[in-house]
């Protein structure tokens, strides 16, 4: 297993730690993608029409001898009443034709295995340079790619100590990539309450919460988790494995004694 050096708040190499067996899993992409989507399934929210929209009416067809087309008429509306016909989708004012149903699956599903070895397999490429560059992350500055920092971090309570302590291990330039990137999104997404769009920073890993997550939590792009919350979507996001990590070293510990995604 390969070592790693750990780094104190501010920058200051320390000790060398063994990283977990995790780190070894082989490259799946493949895995991982199926992973994302099985993730990304579980935030939409199912929409559909009323199964009766366009259907509460007393249309029938004058069939054959008016000099009319046979589409559905409401009764006592006379001619006019073709715009208001129910049971044909091709009329003005008729209903949908093949709405959408909220009964629809739309959850895709993955098993268990396949799951975890998607998670192993996404904290591998996190610890491979080439991946996380691809992604578009600036690790110019970064000392070390997995990045594995003190447990001090897990303690910080504002932003501003979150900020200087980013400032201090190189994770400033990939910080200012997703503020500076922030933008309209293109499409009808702008109308619907997601008129902006940012990109994804470095994740934070840690063993235990015990402030961070507020703390961070307000840094654009920037996403935090426990060790044992992990899953593709934040490793991979958009199904693009070898985002940037800053792990600390209690969630290294508890990555491999607890043999998380085992």
């Amino acid at each position: 297993m390969a070592n790693v050096k750990t780094y104190s708040l501010k920058g200051k190499a320390g000790p060398t730690i063994k990283l977990p067996v995790q780190f070894e899993t082989a490259y799946r992409p493949d895995i991982i993608k199926r992973a994302v989507l099985a993730v990304q399934s579980r935030r939409r929210q199912p929409h559909g029409v009323d199964e009766y929209a366009g259907k509460r009416n007393t249309a029938q067809s004058w069939q054959t001898g008016h000099g009319r087309s046979r589409m559905p008429r409401v009764k006592g509306s006379g001619t006019p009443a073709a715009n208001k016909a129910g049971f044909a989708p091709g009329t003005v004012g008729g209903r949908v034709a093949h709405p959408p149903e909220a009964r629809k699956v739309i959850i895709e599903r993955i098993n268990k295995k396949e799951n975890r070895l998607a998670i192993r397999s996404a904290i591998a490429a996190t610890a491979i340079k080439k991946f996380v560059e691809q992604r578009g992350h600036k690790t110019d500055s970064v000392p070390s790619v997995p990045l594995v920092v003190s447990d001090k971090l897990e303690t910080l309570k504002t932003t501003k100590e979150v900020r200087e302590v980013v400032s201090a291990l190189g994770l400033e330039d990939d910080l200012m990539r997703a503020i500076n990137g922030r933008g309209v999104r293109a499409g009808k997404g702008k109308m619907r309450g997601r008129k902006m769009k940012t990109p994804k920073s470095f994740l934070i890993v840690v063993g235990q919460d015990q402030g961070i997550v507020k703390a961070a939590r307000n840094l654009p792009g920037v996403d935090i988790a426990e060790v044992h919350g992990l899953n593709a979507d934040l490793l991979a996001p958009g199904t693009h494995p070898g985002r940037l990590v800053l792990w600390t070293t209690s969630a290294i510990e508890r990555l491999e004694k607890e043999a998380l995604f085992l």
